[in-house]
């Protein structure tokens, strides 16, 4: 199994502290954000780990790793950053953003998935978002699920029906050596045919990883949630890396 890290985001809301460093690097007690992901990812067996990296590519060092550098990074967004490691994605995956950190038994729920395509999701996620005001529960990347399978992903969804639930979806999925070819060739007749808005994003060139699933769930390509217990966090904005702190001190 392999283990695919999108580190090519700025850092943007962490002020000075990404002036210098790109934010994976930002310490959290002791050991940076990507580096608590590796030892997360390592502890399962996941050993072959391919990092996308964008701004501050040179100061990535970590030993036994591919680095993939995502020179367009200002270009696009998540899903375009994925793209520039499709390469790589020609077996059993795990992608994960690398301003999240997440216990080891989180990633061992990953690991145990036998499906195609599956997403971490936290259904007790609202208590995440008390007294947090910088990044506020509108923000959440969201799921609807109707039984075993995701019907929707986007920000802030608010209503469901009787027979649905609401949760949030941690920036962590699975795909099939099948699903990854399947998402690969989707992704590629877009990009030869696609023009205008896409799902949430105002392009494809500017689309996110959700947004691709959303694509695949419109296809009638099923996906299915991954229920995780346990601590995990989001790191955005500064007020989020003190939660981080206390969590994981």
């Amino acid at each position: 199994m392999r283990a695919i890290i999108l580190a090519a985001g700025k850092g943007s809301r962490m002020g000075k502290l990404t002036q210098n460093i790109p934010k994976p690097l930002v310490n959290v007690n002791g050991k940076s954000i990507i580096e608590r992901q590796l030892s997360s990812l390592k502890q399962n067996g996941i050993l072959d780990i391919i990092i996308v990296t964008g701004p501050y590519h040179e100061k990535f060092n970590f030993k036994n790793v591919v680095y993939v550098n995502n020179l367009d990074h200002k270009k696009h967004d998540t899903l375009g950053s994925l793209m520039t490691a499709r390469d790589y994605m020609n077996d059993e995956i795990i992608i994960t953003y690398a301003d999240q950190i997440f216990e080891e038994k989180i990633v061992k729920s990953m690991t145990e998935f036998t499906g195609d395509i599956g997403i971490a999701v936290d259904l007790d996620w609202e208590k995440n978002y008390v007294n947090r005001d910088q990044h506020p529960k509108s923000e959440a990347e969201n799921v609807l699920i109707n039984g075993n399978e995701i019907l929707e992903l986007r920000k802030n969804i608010s209503e469901c029906k009787e027979n649905e639930k609401i949760g949030e979806c941690l920036g962590l999925m699975k795909f099939s050596r099948k699903a990854s070819k399947v998402f690969l060739d989707k992704y590629s007749e877009l990009d030869t045919s696609h023009k205008g808005k896409f799902h949430n994003a105002p392009s494809l060139e500017k689309a996110i990883i959700s947004d691709m699933l959303q694509e695949l769930i419109v296809s009638g390509i099923r996906i299915s949630p991954i229920y995780v217990n346990g601590k995990w966090c989001e790191i955005d904005t500064l007020q989020d890396l003190q939660i981080a702190r206390k969590l994981f001190s």
